[in-house]
């Protein structure tokens, strides 16, 4: 079970409030984010600038991680004038390869893109992660083309927040 992290408009949000600010901010996301992702054994596979990419033994585990980061990152208190951290999170299910610390394989990729459809705030999964969660507060989006994939995946979305249209 993976889940995958991106922080939405970073480089606008750096140019907003300068590399000293930024980088404040980026280290309150950074721990805040791995105290979470820590309280529900999740494993960090790889982190790169503001992106986190964690493996969970449990898509419930995964799930409930995910929305307890959007939550976290909505009540925190960042630093400098109305500065809001957006991150979107998208979750999938599947069996890559285990190369040394990293994983290898199309699973991989799809998590990533389906991370890369949603806005900030946001927290998609797809349909092999949503069998496996018993959760009613799901809302099918329908089937998505992803790039670089031929077949469209089924999404889901954590609530019932109106965002605007997926980027697929």
């Amino acid at each position: 079970m993976f889940l995958v992290t991106d922080v939405e408009g970073s480089t606008r949000l750096l140019e907003r409030l300068g590399t000293e600010t930024y980088a404040t901010v980026l280290e309150q996301y950074r721990r805040l984010l791995r105290d979470v992702f820590a309280g529900h054994d999740g494993w960090e596979v790889d982190d790169e600038g503001d992106a986190f990419f964690l493996a969970f033994s449990r898509a419930g585990d995964a799930v409930a991680a995910a929305e307890e980061a959007q939550d976290a990152l909505a009540a925190a208190a960042w630093p400098g004038q109305g500065v809001e951290v957006r991150v979107r999170i998208g979750l999938h299910t599947g069996e890559p390869l285990l190369v040394g610390a990293r994983y290898v394989g199309m699973d991989v990729h799809r998590a990533a893109r389906i991370m890369a459809a949603g806005h900030g705030g946001q927290v998609l999964l797809s349909q092999a992660t949503r069998v496996l969660v018993d959760r009613r507060d799901l809302s099918d989006l329908g089937d998505h083309r992803l790039k670089d994939f031929d077949e469209p995946v089924r999404l889901f979305q954590i609530g019932t927040a109106e965002f605007p249209p997926l980027k697929t």
